[in-house]
């Protein structure tokens, strides 16, 4: 086996990888996780397929070399929906121009496919390192990071992991989290030709509003990190009325609150409370939460000074990046759930995140092959024989 990576098989497995359709919902990584396993199988690895909830599956794969710390390789074996909108089919592999399309191909079938010739690599080659390589490829992160959550509830020991999303081959060390309540602003249902015998719900929810609003302009964006910058808090969603001639006699808002690394979840569901407290006393409104949307978790961050973000930098400069990072993602990722089972961890992957989740979606062939190199290099030098 050699030990520089194959491109061309690369890009015939991500072909391939990317024909098995896992767009989430509904997810169905089975057959993608089967088809992992069986390129790794041959490597040496022993690889375990989980089903963690009926139709959704994690992989992990380990190779024992000796004593020494445990690497974890992590991405996400789901996609979002293809959606409309392709120039040719999204699940069919298209080069062109030094691209290469398809639904998946920078998140995060790429990155997932350059870690396991990383893999491969380091398989080939246990010389030059000790410890635990570990490949943990996951369900569901695109809607609720169910996957990771489930693989992290079993606490395994993992020292250090590299998180495979679309960072253009440079090193992220902090990412956002999120929370997503569901708050429902109640009124009294009346006939709308006589709208004074009801309390309209919209009118209320307008008042609710006024208030989020400027708890965001004057509170929350306040609070800023130096890599993921500002917090913020607004509403993606609003939804009342049953009728046509009825006055609402409810209206749910649903808001999107993202979090940076140093913000604490009780904290920030104490904050909705007092706002929902201070319309009451303000306004009048009678308001609640009645649910949490799920999200991919909260926020985190590996110290700059931590030695797996300066191997990581060191490794992406060392092919080619001119700056390295570190820098923050606006977004949520899994690297939080390896955080919290005590993992020092960092973000790359091949592929610019502002092309994901759209029509044509591409990642650079010499981006997709360097992080192969970029993937070994961290771990060797974290299992550093």
């Amino acid at each position: 086996m050699s030990h520089t990576p194959d491109s061309a098989r690369m890009k015939r497995e991500l072909a391939e990888l990317i024909a098995i359709k896992t767009e989430n919902p509904p997810g169905r990584e089975a057959d993608a996780a089967v088809y992992v396993r069986d390129l790794l199988l041959p490597a040496g690895f022993a690889v375990d397929v989980t089903e963690y909830k009926p139709g959704r599956f994690n992989i992990e794969a380990r190779l024992d070399n000796g004593p020494g710390p445990v690497f974890a390789f992590n991405t996400h074996m789901d996609t979002v929906p293809a959606g409309d909108g392709w120039s040719s089919d999204p699940f069919t592999l298209r080069e062109a121009d030094g691209k290469l399309y398809g639904r998946g191909a920078c998140d995060c079938k790429g990155p997932l496919m350059a870690m396991v010739e990383a893999m491969r690599m380091l398989a080939s080659n246990r010389s030059t390192w000790s410890g635990t390589l570990l490949g943990v490829f996951v369900g569901d992160e695109e809607i609720a990071s169910e996957g990771a959550k489930f693989y992290a509830a079993g606490k395994p020991k993992i020292d250090f992991a590299v998180v495979g999303e679309p960072t253009s081959n440079t090193t992220f060390a902090a990412h956002k989290g999120s929370l997503r309540p569901v708050v429902r602003v109640h009124g009294q249902a009346a006939h709308s030709g006589t709208p004074h015998l009801g309390e309209n719900a919209i009118y209320r929810a307008g008042q609710l509003l006024s208030l989020i609003e400027a708890h965001h302009n004057e509170v929350v964006r306040r609070r800023t990190h130096p890599l993921v910058g500002e917090a913020s808090l607004t509403v993606t969603r609003i939804s009342g009325g049953h009728a046509d001639n009825v006055v609402p006699y409810a209206c749910d808002l649903l808001l999107d609150r993202r979090m940076v690394p140093g913000e604490d979840e009780a904290v920030v569901k104490q904050e909705f409370a007092d706002l929902l407290a201070l319309a009451q006393a303000r306004f009048g409104v009678r308001a609640e939460i009645v649910d949490y949307k799920a999200t991919t978790g909260g926020a985190t961050e590996t110290a700059i000074d931590s030695a797996i973000v300066q191997a990581s930098m060191a490794a992406c400069r060392s092919y080619g990046v001119v700056n390295p990072g570190p820098f923050g993602f606006q977004g949520g990722c899994d690297l939080v759930h390896f955080r919290q089972i005590g993992a020092q961890g960092t973000v790359i992957g091949p592929g610019d995140l502002s092309v994901a989740h759209k029509p044509d979606e591409f990642v650079p062939a010499d981006e997709f092959v360097t992080a192969s190199l970029i993937y070994r290099d961290v771990a060797q030098s974290m299992l550093r024989a």
